[in-house]
């Protein structure tokens, strides 16, 4: 099974992701990892990222989901995924096995997180650009971040039965 824990940046995908994938033994796959440094540049520099600017990063992060469907290996991937069109790209591969889990907090919540951080490429000035462009998706689980991760955890688990 792929489970992909979404949302804008702030809303806990790498710190939820990293943990649902450690309580289940699962392995745990970034996106932000999979970005050209160009892409990563692009958005330290304040700049949101296009379409053309992802396809490749979406091609990579597809090629990933493929490869753990085909070996059988369960994975939780940490991925903004905020069109659906980039979802329907990963969720296309095997929809019985990839799972979404949609994670959001309000707009205070998510930009004191952005503003914590230390060491990301992601600038607080990006948020309002991704919240502007994220599409809900409607084939998810939806999930408020403002608990502790460990009840994110556990909530997501008992949601989806694993």
């Amino acid at each position: 099974m792929v489970v992909i824990v979404m949302g804008v940046s702030g809303a806990g995908k790498t710190t939820v992701g990293r943990s649902l994938a450690a309580d289940l033994g699962w392995r745990f796959v970034d996106a932000d990892d999979l970005h050209p440094r160009s892409n990563v540049m692009k958005m330290a520099a304040g700049a949101p990222l296009t379409d053309e600017d992802r396809a490749p990063w979406l091609r990579k992060l597809r090629d990933e989901v493929a490869r753990s469907l085909a070996q059988g290996e369960d994975v939780v991937i940490a991925f903004s995924g905020l069109k659906q069109s980039y979802r329907t790209l990963l969720e296309e591969l095997d929809p019985a096995h990839v799972k979404w889990v949609f994670l959001h907090a309000p707009h205070e919540v998510l930009a004191r997180r952005i503003s914590q951080r230390q060491g990301h490429f992601m600038p607080a000035s990006l948020l309002k650009s991704q919240l502007a462009t994220m599409e809900i998706p409607d084939r998810a689980l939806s999930v408020d971040v403002t608990p502790p991760p460990v009840d994110i955890v556990k909530r997501i688990r008992d949601a989806l039965g694993v």
